[in-house]
């Protein structure tokens, strides 16, 4: 027996007059944090990043939000860039701000520090910088759950943008004579050089 969604409707609408023309849905672009906000609550003192004066000059700082985050790995396949060693960069010329890629491991612990210096960028009490995007690399090989999947997209939500960076088995090795592998890593890379150029 064929049921139809309304019982006073007996056949379904076959859709030739001239009200059954598609409509567009317009959909409202996707939003992103790209500035801290007003009213953002700030973070408890312990669950910030500490700022650090840095000497020299770099095209892009690269930041990890924890220990492990795979800050000076980034560092190093991306052209001018340099590690903070965990924390905002301040340019001790006063030269403006900087931009900052922030960094972390796909783990909760990690997903979870970058909640907390996204929040202390949000609320305007990390130094001032230009803060690109989250990297997110994996914790380990094989896929993500999808209990940590969602929370990375939760969490990437409070950045400009968002990279999910596949784990690097060579990397665990020690293995850093190779560029970047793969094409997740690749098109990273060229995202990255077209924000600081």
């Amino acid at each position: 027996m064929n049921q139809s969604p309304n019982p006073w409707i007996t056949a379904p609408a076959t859709g030739t007059g001239p009200d059954d023309v598609p409509v567009d849905l317009q959909l409202p672009p996707e939003p992103r944090i790209t500035a801290p906000l007003l009213g953002m609550v700030e973070p408890d003192a312990a669950d910030r990043l500490g700022s650090r004066t840095m000497t020299g000059t770099a095209t892009l700082w690269v930041t990890g939000a924890h220990g492990g985050a795979g800050e000076s790995r980034l560092a190093g396949i991306l052209d001018g860039a340099r590690a903070t060693d965990h924390a905002w960069p301040v340019p001790d010329d006063a030269s403006g701000k900087p931009a900052v890629l922030l960094v972390c491991r796909s783990d909760l612990r990690g997903l979870t520090a970058a909640r907390g210096a996204l929040i202390q960028w949000a609320s305007g009490v990390a130094p001032a910088v230009d803060l690109l995007g989250l990297a997110v690399l994996a914790d380990a090989p094989g896929k993500l759950p999808k209990s940590l999947r969602d929370f990375a997209a939760l969490v990437g939500g409070g950045a400009p943008r968002l990279w999910m960076l596949p784990w690097v088995e060579s990397w665990r090795l020690g293995d850093t004579t190779a560029g970047p592998p793969g094409r997740d890593y690749q098109r990273f890379v060229i995202d990255i050089a077209a924000l600081t150029t």
